[in-house]
């Protein structure tokens, strides 16, 4: 589970896909494979949820990795890169974005 903290130690990435609905259980099930057989043991990994809106048209992904470099290992590896081929015809787009975290809100 993703633990939210400010200052954050680790390197945050966002990364939204836009779908049909049509797909969206297709690209949950690629994405989820991709974590449980790969993504989650690579170098650096600490945590990821995936969210899906109501209309099933995006799916959120929020993944916390011990560095900038370990993410970008794990996407340049040959697997994701394949992995990343089949996604990319799941959706209309996607984009990972790299955060810092800014501020921390709890109830």
């Amino acid at each position: 589970m993703p633990n939210i903290s400010q200052p954050s130690a680790c390197q945050t990435v966002i990364t939204t896909f836009e779908m049909t609905p049509g797909t969206c259980q297709d690209l949950l099930d690629a994405l989820t494979d991709a974590y449980d057989n790969f993504i989650s043991n690579q170098l650096g990994f600490i945590s990821a949820g995936l969210h899906v809106n109501d209309a099933q048209t995006r799916i959120a992904n929020y993944s916390q990795w011990q560095k900038r470099e370990d993410f970008q290992a794990m996407l340049r590896s040959d697997e994701m890169r394949e992995r990343n081929r089949r996604i990319h015809q799941l959706c209309r787009s996607f984009e990972p974005v790299m955060y810092d975290v800014a501020a921390v809100f709890d109830a």
